[in-house]
This record gives structure tokens, C-alpha cells and sequence, in this order.
């Protein structure tokens, strides 16, 4: 199979030599890597020609200012059976192409959904690791196996081309478009299979503003997705349990969080204790999983996070369903030279 890596950026001089490095780096080197450099302002466009014929790049004829837009035009000059999909700020563990083209061997897979590892930097990195590791580990893994992936990530994820440029489209009423593609496989029926050994490092929001702002627009984009293909929610009893665990729980334990302490002091105390205890077991699990000691301290701070995290989800829905006010304008957290080991 020939695979293509498609990378759009937008002002990633801080992360993309190494983004590039890691791609170059394969143990089975990509037919094609093609970098869209969405009219970047700062160095973006002289470190990708810097590369020389090692990668190709096209520029946007202007700023899209949107991952989707920029996605769109860089898709014409995609030559590969095997697009994969990633961020400028990503790195690419060496195995990444190989495990892919592994998964696509069943002439059934039309996409595969990678598996995301957040750079350490701060308590704020920790915790998204954290959380990465039981979403992944566990959820997806379980998501899996009932055959029903929620969302391909957008820093890793793969398409077998001719079934994507025939049946996907890029429509930009949505903030999320990994999400807006998953929703569209599954309407088609098409197989989408998770490979956990087909890892990226991700650079991840290091300040609050930053991760509120990330988590507006995953939550909004999870909203304006739902509402967009909430006929396929009832076709498949696991997809509509998946869906009603994720959304309806979410909706309850946000509202309970900052209900019951008022309601209850005590009970609330005694829940949040509760919370924290199984967050710690988890925390101890992920730290073994994962071979980094610090897991284990996550559950604190994502106690503070857990409220952050209820807030935007109920600011979301109250905006994106009740208010119907959708945003659609495209968030770029800061880039940060991060030591990767």
C-alpha cells in the first residue's frame, strides 16, 4: 500500500522540526509527506523548505483559519491508498506508519483510530495524560471491542483514501471535524478499528485559558455533532447506550457536582472522597501502565479540573442546544518548546 501523512499547520515553528523529524524517522518510511501550511506569519514556511525533497508542503492561497478548511485543500495533492492524519505539534513514535499499514491489511478497515500520549510539561499536561490513559485504555479499548469507535483523534487517525474521498466530506459546521468524520463512517457502515500500538506524542494546553478554551471546543463540537447526526443514534442499541453514557451522564454528574454540596455538605463531601479514592486506584493502574511514576499525584489536581471540566460541559450545552448559538471559530492553544524523552 502506498501511505501518505497529511499535516496541516498554521504557525508551528516551535514544534515542527520535530514533527518532521518524526515522520522521516519511520521504521517503514511513508511513500508521501505532505505538510499544508495554512499561510502560516511566522518561521512555518522556511523550516518546511529547509527539508528540502525529503517532504513536500503546499500553501493555502490565504488563511483558512480553520484545521478543516486547511485539511480540505491539502487533500487534491494527497497520492497515497493511506492517508494518515496528524498536527504539526505531534510527534510520531517510529512504529506509527508500520502499525497502521498492519491494520489496514483486513481488506474490511476503512479508518483506524491511533492512540494519543500527552508531552509532559505541567500539572495541567499531567492530568489531560491522565485522562488520556483511561480514555483510551479503557474506554476506547472497550468501544472497540463493541464495535462502535466514539471519535477518531484527530493528531491520529487513518483513512483508506478511496472510500474517504467518495463517501467523506468536508462541510465546516462543526468545530470538531475528527468527530464529524467518525459520525459520517459510521453512517455508511464502514468498519473503524482502534490500534493502541500506533502511538503519537501530543503537545497538550500547559495554561487554564488555554485548556477552558480546548475544552469549549471539544465539548461544543460533541454537541454540535450529536445534533447534527442524531439519526443514526437509534439505528444500533450500542450506539445509542455508548451515546446516552456519554452525553446523559455527563449532563447529570455536571449539574450533581455543584448541586449536591449545597444541597448536602456532608454527602457531597463523602462523594467527593469517594471520587478521589477511585481516581487514585486508577491513577496507581496508569502509572504502571505507562511507566511514569507522577501518574499517581494526577488525581489531586484533577479534582480542580473535574469542576472546570463540568462547568464548560453545561456552558456547551446551554449554548449549543438551548441558546442554539453555535461557535465555529477554530482554537489554537500556544505552542511550547517541550523536551520530549
Amino acid at each position: 500500500m502506498k501511505v501518505s501523512i497529511m499535516i496541516p499547520c498554521y504557525n508551528e515553528e516551535a514544534t515542527l522540526g520535530r514533527c518532521i523529524d518524526s515522520c522521516l524517522r519511520q521504521t517503514r518510511s511513508a511513500d508521501q509527506i505532505l505538510f499544508v501550511n495554512d499561510s502560516s506569519t511566522d518561521r512555518t514556511a522556511e523550516i518546511l523548505a529547509s527539508y528540502g525533497d525529503k517532504i513536500s508542503f503546499v500553501t493555502t492561497p490565504k488563511n483558512t483559519g480553520n484545521k478543516s478548511h486547511a485539511q480540505e485543500y491539502g487533500l487534491q495533492f494527497v497520492t497515497g491508498e493511506i492517508m494518515l492524519t496528524t498536527d504539526g505539534d505531534t510527534i510520531l513514535d517510529p512504529k506509527f506508519v508500520a502499525e497502521i499499514e498492519r491494520s489496514f491489511n483486513d481488506p474490511k478497515v476503512a479508518a483506524v483510530a491511533g492512540h494519543v500520549k500527552s508531552l509532559p510539561y505541567n500539572w495541567l499536561t499531567l492530568c489531560r495524560a491522565f485522562d488520556y490513559v483511561i480514555g483510551q485504555s479503557i474506554h476506547k479499548l472497550a468501544q472497540s471491542y463493541l464495535g462502535y469507535i466514539f471519535v477518531m483523534p484527530g493528531a491520529a487517525s487513518a483513512f483508506r483514501m478511496d472510500l474517504f474521498r467518495e463517501h467523506i466530506t468536508f462541510d465546516h459546521d462543526t468545530i470538531t471535524e475528527d468527530l464529524d468524520f467518525t459520525y459520517k463512517m459510521h453512517r455508511k457502515h464502514f468498519k473503524i478499528i482502534y490500534n493502541q500500538k500506533a502511538i503519537c506524542y501530543t503537545q497538550d494546553p500547559a495554561t487554564i485559558k488555554d485548556y477552558i478554551n480546548q475544552m469549549r471546543r471539544w465539548f461544543g463540537g460533541g454537541w454540535q455533532n450529536l445534533l447534527k447526526h442524531y439519526s443514526i443514534v437509534s439505528t444500533r442499541p450500542v450506539r445509542a447506550f455508548e451515546l446516552s453514557l456519554i452525553y446523559a451522564e455527563g449532563l447529570v454528574f455536571s449539574v450533581l457536582i455543584f448541586v449536591l454540596p449545597i444541597i448536602n455538605p456532608w454527602f457531597g463531601l463523602w462523594l467527593f472522597g469517594g471520587y478521589l479514592l477511585v481516581a487514585l486506584l486508577f491513577a496507581i493502574w496508569a502509572a504502571w501502565q505507562e511507566k511514569r511514576l507522577a501518574l499517581v499525584l494526577a488525581p489531586f489536581p484533577y479534582m480542580i479540573l473535574m469542576f472546570v471540566n463540568a462547568y464548560v460541559y453545561l456552558e456547551q450545552f446551554i449554548r449549543e442546544i438551548i441558546l442554539k448559538r453555535k461557535n465555529l471559530v477554530w482554537f489554537k492553544p500556544e505552542r511550547m518548546e517541550i523536551e520530549f524523552i
